[in-house]
C-alpha cells in the first residue's frame, strides 16, 4: 500500500484534520482509482477537484479537441489548449494542480468493445458525458462489472445527479428503463447551458465520488437530486430498483438502442422516406445560388441562435419542432432550402415537409459548413 510523503501530508492536511477523514483516509483516496468518462462541462470539474483531494489514480476517456465554444463551462481546458486534444489538456491541468497523483488518458471513444477492460481498471466511474449512448454504455458496463455509477446531467438551468449501481442500489435503467426518441432532448449545442451549472453538477458528482471511495456518509443511491438554477433550489426524487427488470449480463449496441444511427434493415419505405428530400452541400448550394436559384431559404434553429448569426439571405426561421404546425407559412410553388446549425436538425425538417408534398433540399453541414467553407467571416459558435 502507497503512503504518505511529507509533501503530501502538507498538501492534505485540511483533510488530514479532519476525524472522519484522517491520515486513514487520505491514504485510502491515494490507493483509490477513479475513470472519468468524458472531460467536458460535467467532467472538468469533477477531475479537478478528485485530483486536488488526492485520489491516487485517475483515468480520462474522451476522443474530442479543445474548441473555444468549450471554454464558457469546460474549465479545465485553456485558451493555450485550443486544437489540443481534450485528454492531453485534461492531463496537463491535473498534474498541474497535483504532481503526486497518476493520470492515465485514453484517447478514444468508449464503446461495447472497449468499455468493460478500460472500466475494469477503476474502482468509480464518474460520467461526465452529454449523450444516452454512452449513459446506457457506461451502466451497463458498470452493473456487469459491480462498479459504482456516478452519474450527472445538466440542460439549460437544470441539472440531475445519482448514485447507480452502489451497494444493492438502483442502476440507470431503473431511472431511464427506454431512452428518449431521438432529438427529443437537445444537446448543449442545440439548447445552450448555463455555464456554472455543470460546475454544481460535477462538483456533487466528485463529493459522491469521494464519500463512496471513503465510506464516508450517505450516498445519492436511491435518490435522485434535482437542481434548478434559476430558483436556487434543490429537489429529490426516490428511486427503487426494478425487481421486474431484465438482468444486465452483456453491452449492446448502444447508438442503435438510441436512435442514434437507423436499424441495420431498413423497410423498403423507411429507405423511401430517407430518399424523400434532395441534399446539397455548401459549395454545391452557393454555385446554384450564384447561377440564380432563389430558394425560399428556412431556417430551423432556435430563434436565440438565428441572433447568433444568420445566412444573410434566409427567409424565414422556424425552429425544427414546431415546422410541421406551421406548413401555412410556407410556399408550395416554390423549391425550400432548409438549414440549421449542422444538417441534423433540417434533416427532421425536410422529412416532415417532404411528407407534406413540399419540393425541399436539405443544407449539409448547416451554417456551420456555410462559414468555414463560404464566408470564413462569419461568427461561429
Amino acid at each position: 500500500m502507497l503512503t504518505l510523503s511529507n509533501d503530501e501530508i502538507a498538501r492534505y492536511s485540511r483533510h488530514l484534520l479532519l476525524g472522519e477523514i484522517g491520515v486513514e483516509g487520505q491514504t485510502k483516496l491515494k490507493n483509490s482509482s477513479v475513470l472519468c468518462v468524458g472531460t467536458g462541462g460535467l467532467g472538468s470539474p469533477a477531475l479537478l477537484y478528485l485530483a486536488a483531494a488526492g485520489v491516487g489514480r485517475i483515468g480520462v476517456v474522451d476522443f474530442d479537441v479543445v474548441d473555444a465554444s468549450n471554454l464558457q463551462r469546460q474549465i479545465i481546458h485553456g485558451t493555450a489548449t485550443v486544437g489540443q486534444r481534450k485528454v492531453v489538456s485534461a492531463r496537463e491541468r491535473i498534474l498541474d494542480l497535483n504532481p503526486h497523483i497518476q493520470v492515465e488518458i485514453y484517447e478514444e471513444a468508449l464503446s461495447s468493445v472497449n468499455a468493460l477492460a478500460v472500466c475494469a481498471n477503476y474502482d468509480v466511474v464518474v460520467d461526465g458525458t452529454d449523450n444516452f449512448p454512452t449513459r446506457y454504455l457506461v451502466n451497463d458496463a458498470c452493473v456487469i462489472l459491480g462498479k459504482p455509477y456516478i452519474y450527472g446531467s445538466i440542460f439549460k438551468f437544470e441539472g440531475q445527479a445519482s448514485v447507480f449501481n452502489y451497494q444493492g442500489g438502483p442502476n440507470y435503467r431503473d431511472l431511464y428503463p427506454e431512452p428518449p426518441p431521438p432529438g427529443m432532448v437537445p444537446s448543449c449545442g442545440e439548447a445552450g447551458v448555463l455555464g456554472v451549472l455543470p460546475g454544481i453538477i460535477g462538483t456533487i458528482q466528485a463529493t459522491e465520488a469521494l464519500k463512496v471511495l471513503l465510506g464516508l456518509g450517505t450516498s445519492l443511491s436511491g435518490r435522485l437530486l434535482l437542481f434548478d438554477a434559476l430558483q436556487m433550489q434543490f429537489r429529490e426524487l426516490k428511486l427503487r430498483r426494478d425487481p421486474d427488470a431484465p438482468a444486465i449480463t452483456t453491452l449492446i449496441d448502444y447508438d442503435q438502442l438510441c436512435g442514434a444511427v437507423p436499424a441495420p434493415a431498413a423497410s423498403d419505405g423507411e429507405r423511401a422516406l430517407d430518399r424523400a428530400f434532395k441534399r446539397a452541400s455548401v459549395r454545391e448550394v452557393k454555385t446554384r445560388l450564384d447561377a440564380g436559384w432563389r430558394p425560399f431559404v428556412l431556417d430551423v434553429r432556435t430563434v436565440a441562435e438565428s441572433q447568433i448569426v444568420r445566412l444573410g439571405f434566409a427567409d424565414a426561421v422556424i425552429p425544427h419542432a414546431d415546422v410541421g404546425a406551421r406548413l401555412s407559412e410556407l410556399p408550395k410553388d416554390r423549391e425550400i432550402l432548409v438549414h440549421c446549425k449542422v444538417g441534423g436538425r433540417s434533416a427532421a425538417a425536410c422529412k416532415v415537409l417532404s411528407e407534406a408534398g413540399y419540393d425541399v433540399t436539405n443544407l449539409e453541414g448547416g451554417i456551420h459548413a456555410w462559414a468555414q467553407e463560404i464566408e470564413p467571416g462569419m461568427a461561429t459558435y
